[in-house]
């Protein structure tokens, strides 16, 4: 405990906490607190304290009320989670997608998906994720202080990234060899595949944990399956023949059904190992 101190000795022992490498609040109201909650990694002054306090200090106080800090941390590491989920989710989804695209290209006499179905995908995608910033984030997560690790987030997309165009490859084979798929059945059959893969993945990449035992939000449950159930019914619609799509045979879901679970268990054990490692 420190007691009458003067302005420089309060920022000395500010400095010193901050040199030991820990993360120093200050709350003071009056002049001489000033150099002190400017010092500090976060100044906190009250709605009654003097203007040079009140401008000096990040955070005023309009109530004498400690736990709105509380509150507000664990609001932002909540944001912050989100914001990850969506980060990883869409840079690992993406690279897959362009490296998909990128390989088919190369012994494909047609596109493997067209300009607009890809405009169109894109989309129901982001329509399926605008409800994240409604998301649950696990406790675990809640707990302790994150940052943006962009190695990190580079070494998921390396790794989770490849695993959606095996996938993708393997759509390919099936459609070119067991379905006989011409043009337009190969770009829808792709198109659903990549429908579900990139948006149901989603619940497995949203928690660091068993997917099961983390539920997530029910706004974001219900437009991810909607999108889904939209992107299997679209070709067999009038729009759907707009953007070039034809009806996939009734067998083509049932092959659909198992390469998105078998893949989504993948992710999770890849997933689960990654983060073994990256604690």
């Amino acid at each position: 405990m420190f007691c009458r101190l003067n302005p420089a000795q309060k920022e000395r022992v500010i400095a010193a906490f901050r040199a030991s490498g820990y993360v120093v609040g200050y709350l003071g109201d009056g002049v001489n607190d000033a150099p002190a909650l400017n010092s500090a990694d976060v100044g906190l002054s009250v709605d009654s304290a003097v203007d040079v306090a009140k401008a000096a200090a990040d955070v005023i106080l309009l109530k004498h009320d400690l736990g709105v800090l509380h509150r507000a941390v664990i609001e932002g590491r909540r944001a912050f989670g989100n914001v990850m989920k969506y980060i990883m989710m869409g840079s690992s989804s993406n690279f897959g997608n362009m490296f998909s695209m990128a390989g088919a290209s190369v012994f494909l006499p047609f596109l493997p998906m067209l300009p607009t179905q890809i405009l169109l995908n894109n989309i129901l995608y982001d329509l399926s994720e605008i409800a994240i910033p409604l998301d649950k984030v696990d406790d675990a997560e809640l707990e302790r202080l994150h940052v943006l690790d962009i190695q990190m987030i580079k070494n998921f997309m390396w790794v989770i990234g490849p695993v959606s165009s095996l996938f993708d490859f393997l759509t390919f084979g099936l459609l070119l060899w067991m379905f006989k798929a011409n043009e337009a059945l190969f770009q829808t059959g792709w198109f659903i595949e990549s429908m579900c893969t990139q948006v149901l993945v989603i619940f497995i990449i949203r928690t660091r944990g068993n997917p099961l035992k983390s539920r997530p939000h029910h706004l974001l449950a219900g437009t991810s399956l909607i999108v889904v159930l939209l992107a299997m019914l679209l070709p067999f619609t009038s729009f759907g023949t707009y953007f070039g799509f034809v009806p996939p045979p009734l067998s083509f879901f049932g092959v659909l059904a198992a390469l998105v679970l078998s893949y989504l268990a993948v992710v999770q054990f890849i997933k689960h190992q990654f983060y073994t490692h990256h604690r």
